[in-house]
């Protein structure tokens, strides 16, 4: 398996393309990632979506168009997706509407492309939080739920302080030390490192 980070739009957020014998998927639709995926002559399958806040699904309308299956815990809103608050900050915001193929089965595993992924719905942020555990690669792709040194803000709607902190502590931090952290903005860490430095994390 072979992760590559891409990162783009506004608010420099990330997404991730998984590589493996079996088929490709992406972490999140930032803005440009179609383009990106499209110059490295990359066929991608599946779009998986952390949570559907405009910055992580800027590109999921193009990223469909090419043929990828989208992937998510609810169908598309514009109450998820934040399009009207971002623009009353005056945000250039234009997120094309788009379907949901699927979406995430909480109680099992999703397999894909040769993965087990493990699915943890981590609300706080947004409603619709959701974190993605590949363990035979020691590896999960955290969102906005948590960052190296942070956590995702919940001063939006649907936001929650103790629910965001509730759900990293029974779903990510009891993960092994080494897994990997990949999340929706900044650098990647570890569970390990954020147990002991993680200022928002008792």
């Amino acid at each position: 398996m072979k992760i590559s980070l891409y990162t783009g739009g506004l608010v420099q957020t990330n997404g991730y393309l998984v590589e493996t014998p079996d088929g490709n998927l992406l972490i999140d639709a930032p803005e440009g990632i179609a383009e990106w995926i499209t110059r490295r002559g990359v066929r991608v399958d599946d779009v998986l979506l952390t949570h559907q806040h405009y910055d992580h699904v800027t590109d999921a309308a193009a990223l469909k168009a090419l043929g990828a299956r989208l992937h998510a815990y609810a169908d598309y809103s514009k109450d998820l997706t934040l399009e009207s608050m971002a623009r009353s900050w005056g945000l250039p915001i234009a997120v094309t509407p788009y379907q949901i193929d699927r979406l995430f089965v909480m109680t099992e595993p999703l397999r894909i492309a040769g993965l087990e992924i493990s699915l943890a719905h981590v609300p706080g942020h947004s409603p619709d939080s959701v974190t993605f555990h590949l363990a035979d690669h020691g590896v999960v792709f955290s969102g906005d739920t948590l960052f190296a040194g942070s956590i995702g803000r919940t001063d939006l709607p649907g936001g929650s302080t103790s629910q965001l902190l509730d759900g990293i502590a029974r779903h990510l931090m009891r993960l092994p030390a080494d897994t990997r952290v990949l999340p929706g903005h900044g650098p990647g860490t570890t569970i390990g490192e954020e147990a002991v430095g993680n200022p928002y994390l008792d």
